[in-house]
């Protein structure tokens, strides 16, 4: 049986952070869902922590480097994407855009994503639906319908599934992903085992082909 590849971006800037914290979350209750429904999940994290020095090479070179271009490939892959950013400033950290900058747009095209996002407080939590979805919605990904956003104060909370508690949005949200994932069939591997290499246009010819 081919296993579903679900992606999970955590832009948490600390170690451990609550946005991995949320991400894991999501993620396991995402495989949860679809395992009892006996289909097998593949969940790859990116902390995208780990690759802010790469990204920022690549928007000054236009060349990925190693890990940027695996986790470029993870995200390509995948049948469906979990998205967890902090919020700063009512809206999603620079390093989580940035990320989303360096694919490209093509590859989330109807691509199901689940967003979430974490924050001290809950007045930033509108940032999820002004700032993320509208992120996704010009990508032209499948973004499921609940948001789920953490605050410092959700952690300390207990809820069931008919609540409106962390716990009972994180499993509604998992829920609806992996709705939409049961209603694909899960993508085999490539032909060559791994990520296509990508052929890089520089943007001077990108440039001079909308001038022709």
């Amino acid at each position: 049986m081919t296993a579903y590849r679900l992606a999970v971006v955590s832009a948490g800037l600390s170690k451990p952070s609550s946005t991995r914290l949320l991400a894991d979350r999501l993620a396991d209750a995402t495989a949860r869902r679809l395992g009892a429904d006996g289909r097998e999940v593949e969940v790859t994290v990116i902390e995208l922590r780990d690759l802010a020095t790469d990204i920022a090479h690549n928007f000054v070179t236009g060349f990925p480097g190693a890990a940027l271009r695996e986790a470029i490939g993870t995200v390509t892959r995948a049948d469906g994407l979990i998205a967890v950013t902090p919020i700063f400033t009512a809206s999603y950290s620079g390093l989580f855009k940035s990320f989303f900058d360096v694919i490209d747009p093509d590859v989330l095209s109807g691509k199901p994503v689940l967003i979430a996002a974490t924050g001290g407080t809950p007045r930033h939590s509108l940032a999820l639906e002004h700032a993320v979805r509208p992120l996704f919605g010009y990508l032209r990904s499948v973004v499921v319908p609940t948001a789920v956003y953490a605050a410092t104060d959700d952690w300390g909370t207990t809820g069931d599934r008919l609540t409106d508690g962390l716990p009972g949005r994180i499993d509604r949200a998992a829920g609806e992903l992996a709705g939409l994932l049961a209603g694909r069939a899960p993508s085999g591997p490539a032909a060559d085992g791994g990520a296509q290499e990508e052929t890089v246009v520089p943007f001077a010819e990108q440039l001079a082909a909308l001038r022709a």
